[in-house]
């Protein structure tokens, strides 16, 4: 069976940062579910700092240098993605959504997606279901149910005791990876085929005879 790519998109600002640590565990939980049902998975991690530059310059010329193009790339033909962002003025960074609009609007169609944000507080938990939820169903992702939100205190011993991070990170990742499964593998359109544009099992005779009113 061919394994299963994951994309994992970190928007954190410093370096080491708990967004990205937010990222990996989000990603480690996720493959071990799907190894659990037999499926291998690979993961491949964006870090948005480090194309910072090249998503200014995208947006102000409208190309992509090649480096932000293979990050894009990745993130399109993936089986699934993991984005995680901070959480600045109770929503996501500029960073994040800069990253976002670079992304043809199509390209996230059917896409299972994870979403995560951390923060410094718990109050800026529901940042996920009225800012960051409804950027992906903009888009036509498949956002899963669970939304993982970390505050500083989930990374030390005065975290939530009734739905502790672990478990959060556990319950978002499984149905991730039931997602994923349930979604199949992503299969690349090809643009000369006309089931791309006429539909599943239509070719232009079905096309021509639906114009000469047959």
């Amino acid at each position: 069976m061919t394994a299963r790519r994951i994309a994992v998109v970190s928007a954190g600002l410093s370096n080491p940062s708990s967004t990205r640590m937010l990222a990996d565990r989000l990603a480690a939980e996720t493959v071990k579910a799907l190894t659990a049902q037999g499926i291998e998975a690979t993961v491949d991690v964006i870090e948005l700092r480090d194309h910072a530059h090249d998503i200014t310059n995208n947006l102000l010329a409208g190309f992509a240098p090649p480096a932000l193009e293979t990050a894009i790339n990745t993130v399109v033909s993936a089986d699934a993605l993991i984005a995680v962002t901070p959480i600045f003025s109770t929503s996501y960074s500029g960073l994040f959504k800069s990253f976002i609009d670079v992304l043809d609007p199509d390209a996230l169609t059917g896409k299972p997606v994870l979403i995560g944000a951390n923060a410094g507080t718990p109050r800026h938990s529901l940042a996920i279901d009225y800012a960051i939820r409804p950027l992906f169903a903009y888009l036509h992702a498949d956002a899963v149910s669970t939304g993982v939100f970390a505050a500083s205190s989930d990374w030390g011993g005065a975290g939530d005791d009734v739905a502790p991070l672990a478990k959060r990170i556990e319950k978002g990742a499984k149905e991730l990876a039931q997602a994923i499964v349930t979604r199949g593998e992503t299969a690349a359109a090809d643009p000369y085929d006309p089931a791309t544009y006429l539909g599943e099992g239509r070719s232009f005779g079905h096309m021509l005879g639906g114009l000469a009113g047959e």
